[in-house]
């Protein structure tokens, strides 16, 4: 909750004035954080703009937030569903897994129909890119993640991902 008041810039009293509970907080975050993601994808593909210049878009602030271990909720977020009262329970972060999950394979089957992207295991790149993504981040905030970390993983993505 330490680094939600400090995100929020409110006490922790703040913080309650507007939400019930700290499961109201997380999932009202996780469906925040979702929503723009689906809908800036959304968005790009209604344009008709390059998958290659999406995806490289998203993997640019997947780099920097991997790097910035002091801004990521991602550690609190697991460890407050990981609660045994809240574990066995469906939750918000499975929900948040499957609206990552829509919003990657909508990205990367718009790439592959725009002949931009490899065809691949859909599934297995999502979760190649989820799990690398929200590895480095938790791990981020218990050790140093040099540069080559996040630019390693998403060279490799990219290889994987995008025709020559």
């Amino acid at each position: 909750m330490k680094d939600i008041c400090e995100a929020a810039r409110l006490s922790r009293g703040g913080l309650y004035c507007h939400y019930d509970s700290t499961r109201q907080i997380f999932q009202e975050m996780i469906s925040d954080m979702m929503d723009r993601q689906d809908q800036e994808i959304d968005r790009r593909i209604g344009q008709g703009q390059s998958a290659v210049t999406i995806l490289n878009d998203i993997l640019e602030v997947y780099r920097r937030e991997m790097l910035d271990s002091r801004s990521s909720l991602s550690l609190a977020i697991y460890e407050y569903f990981s609660l045994p009262d809240l574990a066995d329970r469906e939750n918000a972060l499975y929900a948040q897994y499957q609206l990552s999950a829509d919003a990657w394979k909508k990205l990367i089957r718009y790439g592959i129909g725009r002949q931009e992207f490899q065809e691949v295991d859909i599934d297995a790149v999502f979760h190649l890119i989820l799990f690398s993504y929200q590895g480095v981040r938790m791990y981020s905030r218990r050790m140093s993640v040099d540069e080559e970390i996040p630019s390693g993983i998403i060279r490799e993505i990219k290889k994987i991902l995008v025709k020559e």
